[in-house]
C-alpha cells in the first residue's frame, strides 16, 4: 500500500507525495542492490570530478585511479552514516562541487598545489566539525535551522545549488572540443539516454520505473559504443585493490585558504539542512536541530577523512533526491545499500574503471533531467511566499549575485585575490550568505 507523505520543508504550501515504499520499508535483496546501483549512476560528480582533476592537473593514471577509489569510499561511508546514524534519512552524498572547484583551482597554481589544498581543507573540516557538534541539543550550524523555516530561503538555496550543479551537467553533456564525441555524438547519445529515461519513467511498469536511470544509462552507452568503440585497456592495466594513503599529495596549510574552505563548507551545511528538511517533509519525519546537526557531523567527519586520504568533501546529491520521487521508493535501506556498494567499488579499482567507461555525456544528460526535477520543486516551494517589495529585493539580489559570479570573465578573475576568485564560483556562498543576512535584517517578523 502506498504511503502518503508530506513533502514541504516548511509548514506552508505542503505537498502530498505518494511512495510505494516508505522510509523504513524493506525490499528484496536483489531490488536493494539494483536500486543501490541506480543511485550510484545518478551521482554525476562521482564519475566526472576525479577524471577532470586528473586530466587538468596531468596526474599519472595510478593517482587518478586512486582519486576515483577514495571518492567512492568516502561518499559511501558518509551515505551509509546518513541512512543509519542519528539522521536516518535516505540521503545520498557524493563529491561536493565546491570542494572540486577549489581543489582544481588550487592544484593548478604554482604558489599553492594539492598539498596546500588538502592540508588547508583538513584544518577547515576540523573547524567545520566543531561547529556541528551539538551542545544541549543545539550546534552553531543548527542555529541556522530557524531560517530554514522560511520557504523563500529554502527555495532560493535549492535553486542556487541547482544552478551551480548545472555547470557540471549540460557542459559535460556537450563535451570539450578535443573529446572524441564532440559535439554531435555526445549530444545524440545523451538525448537517447534522456528519452529512454523519460519513456520508462512515464510508461514503464513499476519494476522498470525503479531502474529507469540504469536503463537510460545503458541505452546511451550502447549508442555511444556503436559509434566510438570503448577500450577496456585501462581496466586491464588497473590494480585490483586500492591502498589508502595518508596525505598522498603532501601536506601544507595556508590560513587564507583555510578561511576560503570554511566559507565554502559552512554555507553548504546550510543548504544541506534545507535538503534534509525537503526529504524530511516527503517522508513525514520531524527533524529537530539536534538530528540535523548529527547529519552534519557525519558529513564533517567525512570531510576530515577525505582531506587525509586525498579526495573531495561530500554534499547531498539533489539528483538522488529526485530518484526518490521517480522511483517512489523512500527506503533508507536502499541508500544504505548504495553506500556499502560505493565502499566496495572504491576498494576495487578495476570495477571503478568499468564504471568510468560509461561516457560522461550520457551521465551528464541524465543528471540534467534529474537536476531539473529538483529545481522545479524548489520553484514550487516558493509559491506561498508573499512577494512584497522587501522579499523581491532579498530574493532577487541574492539570486543574481549567486548566479552572476559564475559568469565573471576569466581575465577579470585573474586580477582578483585567490580567495575571491574561488568564492565567486560558489553560487551557494555568494548568493546564500547575502540571502540569509538580508532576510534576518529586513524580513517582517510575525
Amino acid at each position: 500500500m502506498a504511503e502518503t507523505l508530506s513533502s514541504a520543508g516548511a509548514p506552508d504550501g505542503a505537498q502530498r507525495v505518494a511512495f510505494d515504499i516508505g522510509l523504513n520499508g524493506t525490499l528484496p535483496f536483489g531490488q536493494l542492490i539494483t536500486l543501490g546501483f541506480q543511485n550510484i549512476f545518478g551521482m554525476i560528480g562521482m564519475f566526472v570530478f576525479p577524471g577532470i582533476v586528473g586530466q587538468s592537473l596531468h596526474l599519472p593514471m595510478q593517482q587518478t585511479a586512486y582519486l576515483y577509489g577514495m571518492t567512492f569510499v568516502i561518499s559511501g561511508l558518509v551515505t551509509a552514516a546518513q541512512a543509519t546514524v542519528i539522521l536516518k534519512l535516505p540521503i545520498v552524498h557524493g563529491p561536493y562541487v565546491g570542494s572540486f572547484t577549489a581543489l582544481l583551482t588550487l592544484g593548478a597554481m604554482r604558489d599553492a598545489g594539492l598539498s596546500v589544498a588538502f592540508g588547508s581543507a583538513f584544518v577547515a573540516c576540523i573547524i567545520w566539525f566543531l561547529l556541528t557538534v551539538p551542545v544541549r541539543g543545539r550546534s552553531i550550524c543548527g542555529f541556522f535551522v530557524r531560517y530554514m523555516q522560511s520557504p523563500m530561503i529554502s527555495g532560493i538555496m535549492v535553486l542556487l545549488t541547482m544552478v551551480q550543479l548545472a555547470t557540471a551537467s549540460v557542459p559535460n553533456w556537450i563535451g570539450e572540443r578535443q573529446s572524441p564525441g564532440y559535439p554531435l555524438v555526445n549530444f545524440l547519445c545523451g538525448t537517447v539516454a534522456v528519452a529512454v529515461l523519460i519513456a520508462v519513467t512515464l510508461n514503464g511498469r513499476q519494476q522498470l520505473r525503479r531502474v529507469a536511470m540504469l536503463i537510460g544509462a545503458a541505452a546511451g552507452t550502447l549508442c555511444y559504443a556503436l559509434i566510438i568503440p570503448i577500450s577496456f585497456d585501462a581496466v586491464a592495466q588497473a590494480p585490483w585493490i586500492v591502498t589508502p594513503q595518508i596525505f598522498p599529495f603532501g601536506f601544507a596549510v595556508r590560513p587564507d585558504i583555510v578561511v576560503m574552505f570554511l566559507l565554502v563548507l559552512v554555507p553548504a551545511s546550510i543548504a544541506t539542512m534545507v535538503l534534509y528538511q525537503l526529504v524530511g517533509g516527503w517522508t513525514h519525519e520531524k527533524l529537530t536541530p539536534a538530528r540535523m546537526s548529527g547529519g552534519l557531523m557525519s558529513a564533517a567527519l567525512g570531510g576530515v577523512l577525505a582531506s587525509v586520504l586525498g579526495t573531495f568533501s561530500t554534499f547531498v546529491y539533489p539528483d538522488n533526491m529526485a530518484l526518490l520521487r521517480s522511483t517512489r521508493v523512500a527506503s533508507r535501506f536502499v541508500v544504505l545499500a548504495a553506500g556499502l556498494l560505493l565502499v566496495a567499488l572504491g576498494s576495487c579499482i578495476k570495477f571503478d574503471m568499468l564504471l568510468v567507461l560509461i561516457p560522461s555525456p550520457v551521465l551528464s544528460a541524465l543528471a540534467t533531467i534529474l537536476f531539473g526535477i529538483v529545481m522545479v520543486h524548489a520553484i514550487h516551494h516558493l509559491a506561498p511566499v508573499e512577494w512584497d517589495e522587501t522579499n523581491l529585493i532579498i530574493a532577487g539580489f541574492a539570486l543574481l549575485l549567486g548566479i552572476g559570479g559564475l559568469f565573471v570573465a576569466g581575465d577579470t578573475l585573474q586580477g582578483l585575490p585567490l580567495v575571491v576568485r574561488l568564492l565567486l564560483r560558489q553560487a551557494v556562498v555568494t548568493g546564500g550568505i547575502p540571502l540569509i543576512v538580508l532576510h534576518a535584517l529586513l524580513a517582517k517578523r510575525n
